[in-house]
């Protein structure tokens, strides 16, 4: 596995980067969304095997693979788990030509000032050199913008950047993800001084060094250009916020160089009861409507 192949495999931006890192908070839902109660399981332990076969299920469909799916996004302990006897990110690297990332925040502090700042991460070069071991790629960490509060949403970029160089240090290709809540009244407001922030950052960036950009998709279509054609973005990709997928779709296609990393909008449709040739239909018809989107801009 190269590093530049994969580099160059992101930079051409000809598909989308899936988000299967539901983690421990967010697997109930994911997992009822999947047609999945949580009376059908009955330990932490039961719940975690059941959402990695969901995501072996995903990532084994004929549809996921490289000729759309760029990169896919990983939760911790699916990076531990195996599909199909190979270890998680080889294997999807390896047998789908899929780039791995790896979740890596924490989760979220308390809100304060308008943000969701990211609880701090004690054990963070352990596990980077855990991922760089396992054939990661890059990672991805996350933080919430609730209002268009210009020193709340500098401590978010400013966190973000530093675990970022944090990051870059082990060899590893940070995934910058300031999402800003869609259904606040001032979306445009926090997008303008989030902007204005995530550029002073990026200019400030050695020229060696690039990151990647995980945003909301903005209220004013190509109001991202200026970061999608900075020298120090490998490249942008949209999170769907809680967007339905076609909302979503149809949203990013607004959006030159901006291309998908979506989780909901993915398996939106997606059940367990459904047989292996209606399930890989209907990943398909989502894989395709995605990837369309994303290469319309």
């Amino acid at each position: 596995m190269t590093k530049t192949s994969q580099t160059d495999k992101i930079r051409s931006g000809q598909g989308f980067i899936a988000a299967l890192d539901q983690s421990g908070g967010s697997t109930p839902k994911a997992l009822a969304l999947y047609g999945i109660e949580e009376s059908e399981y009955s330990s932490e332990a039961e719940m975690f095997d059941l959402v990695h076969a969901m995501r072996s299920r995903i990532a084994q469909a004929p549809a996921f693979n490289g000729d759309k799916v760029l990169g896919a996004i990983l939760f911790e302990m699916t990076m531990d788990r195996d599909i199909a006897g190979m270890p998680t990110a080889q294997y999807l690297w390896q047998e789908r030509g899929v780039v791995p990332f790896l979740k890596v925040d924490k989760g979220l502090a308390e809100a304060a000032d308008g943000v969701k700042l990211m609880k701090p991460m004690p054990d963070l070069d352990a596990l980077l050199t855990r991922a760089a071991a396992a054939d990661i790629f890059g990672t991805k960490m996350r933080s919430v913008i609730d209002a268009a509060s210009p020193s709340g949403i500098e401590a978010v970029v400013a966190q973000q950047f530093e675990i970022g160089k944090q990051i870059l240090g082990h060899g590893l290709m940070p995934i910058i993800e300031p999402e800003v809540t869609i259904s606040i009244a001032d979306k445009a407001e926090a997008e303008a001084l989030l902007m204005r922030s995530l550029l002073t950052h990026l200019d400030a960036l050695p020229e060696s060094q690039q990151v990647m950009l995980k945003l909301t998709l903005p209220e004013i279509a190509n109001f991202y250009a200026p970061l999608v054609n900075h020298p120090r973005v490998l490249s942008v990709v949209a999170l769907s916020g809680g967007y339905s997928r076609d909302v979503a779709n149809a949203r990013l296609a607004q959006n030159t160089g901006i291309i998908a990393s979506f989780s909901r909008a993915l398996t939106e449709g997606l059940s367990a009861k459904q047989s292996d040739a209606e399930f890989n239909a209907a990943l398909a018809a989502a894989i395709d409507d995605i990837h369309k989107a994303s290469i319309s801009g």
